[in-house]
């Protein structure tokens, strides 16, 4: 039985528009011409790790990987300690950026400089359903990362579904501009494939400061779409900047307020969706936090119960995969979230989660940013003390105590009360589990001086 092709992307009109590059259009003859040329070029290991940041030269780096049968790795982070787990996975590994990174220690190849020569011909790849095309390491919020093969089958799938539920579908070609980084599986999945294979544009760019997002908002055509986090969001509606005309806004990587989702939408007068997922099933609901709290689920995917855990299971997702939060179904097709079950704490007999403590720290008038942190048990007979870390620059801590002590049970008030300039957050506005931990051993280190 012959093997299923997909095709590489859903652009058939060789002049039709597959990304903006800086202000300049990129058709996709001159994509598949770029791809190919570097294609062409690549080391003989079978595994990149694609460090682009300009998305377009990510885009190709993972289009050329494709094509040539290799698989990319895209870890959440780029430490020693990151890449030493990578080599210990693929000992073939190579780097693929624009310029030198002294700080990785891997076999380098720098990213052409100059767009490859198109063509008179226009033909499109196509790629094996079955051939594994990444693997996407998950964040490690709660532990060691661990990695994920994706096969090309199923990232196809998921994006397509993920447009038509968005409404990014049809004859009008959306831009598509990302503040999350293409190596994380929502910016993968959000910012770069779903263009491949929706018909739209995606911009090259990946701005991070309010000032930068307006930027490059208004730097491509309408209609737009942003690809966001609740982070980034937060932080331009806070800078007061009014971006250019929006058709659409995403949301995913954190739980985003019913107050911060109206304030966007009110801002940038266009709906905001919020997208469900994990690293290890990819995108499998969306909803809009404005008008109801559940989550829909895309079609072709169910939950399964089993005990006190719930599997997400489809034709792609098989064997069905665990779900690492609390979810309450509440129809065949949609379900309600209650946060993280790596969340929950037990402290004196009484239960709640972190995302549950997140959110009444949060909801503090003068607190910017916050968040909980529950160490590692030291011993059973040991009552373990939870630890808040906060960034609220006209708050005290007998106030904010006060405040909390107004909104939840005495046993789950913060000792210690660690208040920061800023929080460690990555690009996707995650905190990783070992960077708050760093920042209690510091503390307590400093205590002890």
């Amino acid at each position: 039985m012959q093997a299923q092709a997909i095709p590489l992307i859903s652009h058939t009109d060789p002049e039709q528009i597959v990304a903006w590059q800086d202000g300049a259009a990129v058709s996709a003859r001159q994509f598949l011409a770029d791809v190919a040329h570097l294609a062409a070029r690549l080391p003989q290991g079978k595994h990149l790790l694609n460090m682009c940041s300009d998305r377009y030269h990510f885009t190709v780096g993972l289009a050329a990987a494709i094509v040539s049968g290799k698989v990319s790795l895209l870890p959440p982070s780029h430490t020693a300690e990151m890449v030493g787990q990578l080599l210990r996975y693929a000992p073939d590994v190579f780097c693929l950026s624009e310029q030198e990174q002294p700080s990785i220690a891997l076999p380098q190849m720098l990213y052409p400089g100059v767009p490859a020569p198109t063509a008179g011909t226009f033909s499109i790849p196509q790629i094996d359903a079955k051939q594994r095309i990444a693997v996407v390491f998950t964040s490690g919020s709660t532990g060691i990362p661990q990695p994920h093969a994706k096969t090309w089958g199923a990232v196809v799938h998921s994006v397509k579904a993920e447009a038509a539920r968005l409404g990014l579908t049809g004859d009008t070609s959306y831009t598509l501009i990302g503040t999350v980084p293409p190596q994380h599986m929502y910016g993968l999945e959000s910012t770069v494939l779903m263009a491949l294979h929706s018909g739209n544009a995606l911009s090259n760019q990946q701005p991070f400061y309010p000032a930068d997002i307006c930027e490059t908002i208004a730097a491509v055509p309408a209609p737009r779409v942003l690809i966001s986090s609740p982070v980034h969001l937060r932080t331009l509606l806070d800078s007061g900047l009014q971006p250019a005309a929006l058709a659409l806004v995403v949301s995913a990587t954190a739980p985003l307020s019913t107050e911060l989702a109206h304030d966007i939408e009110t801002r940038c007068d266009a709906p905001l969706l919020e997208i469900y997922g994990s690293t290890e099933t990819g995108l499998i609901a969306t909803r809009r936090p404005t008008r109801s709290e559940e989550w829909q689920l895309l079609p072709g995917i169910s939950l399964i119960a089993e005990g006190e855990r719930v599997h997400a299971s489809s034709e792609y997702i098989a064997p069905p995969i665990a779900m690492h939060d609390l979810i309450v179904s509440t129809a065949a097709d949609r379900f309600l979230l209650h946060g993280r079950t790596a969340d929950l704490v037990n402290i004196a007999g009484k239960r709640n989660s972190l995302a549950n403590l997140d959110h009444h720290l949060n909801s503090i008038l003068g607190v910017v940013d916050g968040a909980f942190y529950m160490p590692d048990e030291s011993s059973p007979d040991r009552v373990t003390r939870l630890a808040a870390f906060v960034v609220a620059p006209a708050l005290d801590a007998q106030h904010l105590l006060a405040a909390l002590r107004e909104r939840m049970d005495a046993a789950f008030l913060p000792r210690p009360l660690i208040f920061l300039d800023k929080l460690p957050r990555n690009r996707t506005g995650k905190l990783p589990r070992a960077a708050l931990q760093a920042l209690l051993h510091t503390h307590y280190a400093k205590s002890a001086a």
